[in-house]
């Protein structure tokens, strides 16, 4: 234990405090600042640009030191939590007026990225979670809490599946031990915080877990067998309950996720596709931000969740698409309207069950709990059995109404210390000491005018000071006629001060009404949010109702606004989608007056699962690929889709490999970036997956990448059987479904007009003719002489391709590619490539005719 003993008493308090939480910055409450001290004020100086400076001297060294105000506290934290860091907020706790040397301080609650439950410091649209990780052998364990809605939930995944959990939750602090962390953890930004290892203990976990939950095992949860995320359940919940300095009433449900009941999402599919954030880290225009219409910020949480949590089973999906339905029909205005006036009573919950809620988050509440009658008549009269579940939950606690109405004021004050929180009439002896502080004036005027008639004396004035208190002044003439329950105060030369016991008891009153009710408010405040806690379950219940309701509604919303249609569920592998278009990219055409979007259809089945895409740059390959996956995903979560018709097979996974970037904060290059992904597409999808693979093989010299991507696209064909948007420029590719029966070729249509090209975006069969480069590189603005040459060079290069005779089967197996070069005629290669039986009567008169040609030495 360490020796404070050579400092100051102040200090040595602060030190105390300080050695609980040493990699923490400690806010220490003095008076109208915190005060952060030593290293503390170094680093506070650094991040938040605040002024350091010197005073005074402990253990015969300068207290160096740094403060922020107390009222603009929030501005601070909020720039400290995006920083990662955390805080310990050490308040005053003791008694001013009797405490002997320093007032007690004590932390009163610790502040830090996945923890933070002031509404200043949280996003609207966002949840914050708190997530832990633990590891054993080849299995992590993740365990993960939303203080902010209650929610913990339980996985546990492999080391392939990791970085698709970090991707999907999202959260924003990561307790793990001192160990080496995956490389899915490390190219990860959350921010980490360590914890000693003996706090990750599954026999620890467990009983925590069923302590919180109050139930006396987990399999009611099927969480049972869960043994590695109850070691990482231990430390979550250990260090929540930490850093809010109590339990977790509001925690009293569990959700247990397994890979296998989600649509997988890998990260690269999160960015690819754009679902929360742009590539360029920007929160619009994306696929939730034009989803996102909600009225309240716990509706759009709730839509993000469905979007970033899709469910592989279509039961839930098809529940919001009745409902979608319903409220198409029924008209959904009158509902988004009253919505408009519903506080956020998922995080007021929250704050009430940690007795952190403000007085008007208390109002806010109140006034939703009284407009929920109104909003239930907004519901369709014949409701779905989603719509009527959610109706049911919209019954407030009557008595949690009822309080609110008769305890809080019409307009409360912001914080509890302002007081005028309590309604009047709540209390009788508030009511007391507000009417003392309130009506001073008019009882020392009452009491001065019954004293002069009592005593006769006319100038007898009855007044207050700051040093006596009040007082009854009478000048020295008039002495003689003052009552013997008069006691002297004061003597002045020209007049006597007097007290009265109904004067002095008025004075004991007066002096400390105003400090005697803010305390009488303070614990009236307090009981109030004890008699909350019992129906902190309902009220979570009501909010996650609102929450879905909202969603649902703006969903309802988007879908009639951009006239989107509901997509069938087959059971059957399929993915038919007819004029289906881009969401984010039609509204951005839409919002900027560039033209309508050009609809395109995808078809694929058991019998065709891969599409061959080639055509021009900037003619819409990507954005037709991209199109078909948020499809996909849009129907998966319940939405409506952007199609004139959409019916949908089993999809487990959308994988995608598109765009050109490196990594190099991890040492990977453009092509190792570019072939990690391809490898973890080529390990984990199925049959039942989408793949989008754009341009791969693009990352080095053109023989190495044609090769890789004949073999990626051969893998993803006879291996993982997936369904497959294969989008490339390699024209050798068009080849592939030639000895592939289950691909075919489709192309992004362009007409050429002289020098310039004309995109037309339609997706048609066929291979592309060209790929219209210089044409592109034209419209770019590249040099006149520059586009002479490449176009001479690109006539050279095109011409010795016609005049060469022999050339490699891409698509054959490797010995047969080995002995084919030197030994194996045009002709006998042409004829080893044939399958008779895999031919049509038209293809095999042209295979007869290829083979004449090869024969007679022309080319083909």
């Amino acid at each position: 234990m360490q020796d404070f003993s050579q400092h100051t008493p102040m200090m040595q308090q602060y030190l105390r405090i300080k050695a609980d939480f040493p990699d923490t910055l400690v806010f220490y409450r003095m008076g109208d600042f915190y005060e952060l001290f030593f290293d503390d004020a170094v680093k506070a100086n650094r991040l938040l640009d605040i002024t350091l400076t010197t005073r005074g001297q402990t253990a015969g060294q300068p207290v160096v030191m740094a403060g922020v105000p107390v009222h603009a506290v929030e501005n601070y934290l909020a720039k400290l939590i995006r920083l990662g860091e955390a805080v310990a907020i050490a308040e005053q706790v003791g008694d001013v007026a009797t405490a002997k040397g320093p007032v007690e301080r004590k932390v009163v609650r610790v502040v830090t990225p996945g923890t933070v439950t002031d509404t200043e410091l949280l996003a609207d649209k966002a949840d914050t979670l708190l997530l832990s990780l633990h590891r054993k052998g080849a299995t992590y364990g993740l365990a993960w809490l939303g203080l902010t809605n209650g929610q913990l939930g339980l996985t546990e995944c492999s080391g392939r599946e990791l970085a698709t959990w970090l991707a999907r939750l999202n959260a924003a602090e990561l307790l793990a031990t001192g160990d080496e962390l995956p490389p899915a953890v490390t190219q990860s930004r959350i921010a980490l915080t360590r914890r000693p290892a003996w706090q990750f203990d599954p026999a620890l976990g467990q009983r925590k877990l069923c302590e919180q939950l109050k139930v006396a095992s987990l399999a009611g949860y099927n969480a049972q067998d869960l043994l590695v995320a109850h070691g990482a359940a231990a430390a979550l919940l250990s260090y929540a309950e930490h850093t809010q300095g109590q339990v977790l009433a509001h925690v009293s449900e569990l959700r247990v996720e397994r890979a296998s009941d989600l649509l997988e999402l890998p990260p690269a599919t999160h960015r690819n596709l754009e679902l929360t954030q742009t590539l360029r880290g920007e929160d619009s225009p994306t696929l939730f931000s034009l989803l996102d219409t909600c009225r309240t910020g716990m509706g759009s949480r709730a839509l993000r969740h469905w979007l970033t949590h899709p469910q592989r089973d279509r039961t839930e999906a098809t529940r919001r698409h009745e409902v979608i339905a319903a409220f198409i029909d029924h008209g959904v205005e009158p509902l988004r309207e009253a919505l408009r006036h519903v506080s956020d009573v998922e995080r007021i919950t929250a704050r009430v069950a940690l007795r952190q809620v403000r007085p008007r988050e208390l109002a806010g509440l109140r006034a939703t709990l009284q407009a929920l009658p109104g909003l239930r008549a907004t519901l369709p009269a014949s409701p779905t059995p989603l719509l009527a579940d959610l109706a049911e939950a919209l019954v407030p606690p009557p008595a949690a109404a009822d309080l609110l109405t008769r305890a809080i004021a019409e307009e409360p004050a912001v914080l509890l210390r302002d007081g005028g929180v309590i309604a009047p009439g709540f209390d009788a002896d508030l009511d007391e000491l507000r009417a003392i502080s309130q009506n001073c004036d008019g009882y020392l005027i009452d009491l001065e005018a019954r004293e002069r008639e009592r005593t006769g004396i006319a100038n007898l004035r009855v007044q207050f000071n700051k040093v006596h208190g009040f007082y009854i002044e009478v000048t020295q003439g008039q002495v003689d006629k003052v009552p013997s329950d008069y006691q002297r105060r004061q003597t002045l030369k020209n007049a006597e001060r007097y007290i009265t016991p109904e004067l002095k008891a008025f004075e004991d009153k007066a002096l400390s009404a105003q400090e005697r009710a803010l305390a009488r408010e303070k614990l009236l405040y307090e009981q109030v949010l004890d008699a909350l806690q019992p129906h902190v379950s309902a009220l979570t219940r009501l909010a996650r109702a609102l929450a879905s309701l909202d969603a649902l509604a703006a969903l309802a919303e988007r879908a009639r606004t951009l006239n989107w249609c509901q997509p069938e569920f087959v059971r059957e592998p399929c993915l038919e989608i007819e004029r289906g278009r881009h969401p984010v990219v039609e509204a951005r055409l839409l919002e900027t007056g560039t033209g309508p979007f050009m609809p395109n259809d995808c078809r694929l089945d058991a019998r065709k699962r891969m599409l061959i895409i080639t055509g021009p740059n900037m003619g819409g390959k990507s954005t037709f690929m991209r199109q078909v996956a948020l499809t996909v995903l849009l129907a998966a979560m319940g939405s409506y889709v952007p199609a004139e018709r959409c019916r949908l097979g089993p999809i487990d996974a959308i994988h995608t490999r598109i765009g050109a970037a490196d990594d190099l904060a991890n040492a990977q290059s453009t092509f190792m970036l570019e072939m990690t992904e391809a490898a973890a597409i080529l390990h984990g999808a199925t049959e039942h997956s989408l793949v989008l693979m754009d341009e791969i093989g693009r990352g080095t010299s053109t023989f190495d990448g044609l090769a890789l991507a004949g073999s990626i696209a051969s893998h993803l064909h006879d291996r993982n059987r997936s369904f497959t948007l294969f989008a490339t420029h390699y024209f050798e590719l068009t080849e592939f479904p030639v000895k592939h029966e289950r691909a075919m070729n489709v192309h992004v249509s362009a007409a050429e007009s002289g020098e310039d090209i004309v995109f037309l975006h339609e997706i048609q069969p066929g291979p592309a003719s060209r790929s219209y480069g210089v044409q592109v590189a034209r419209l770019a603005g590249m040099p006149a002489s520059l586009l002479r040459q490449a176009r001479a060079t690109l006539e050279a290069l095109e011409s010795q391709q016609r005049d060469s005779q022999a050339q490699i089967d891409l698509f054959a197996a490797p010995a047969a590619v080995a002995e084919s070069v030197p030994h194996v005629s045009a002709v006998e290669e042409a004829l080893a490539a044939i399958q008779p039986d895999a031919l049509s009567p038209r293809e095999a008169l042209d295979a007869l005719y290829r083979l004449k040609e090869l024969q007679q030495g022309r080319p083909t």
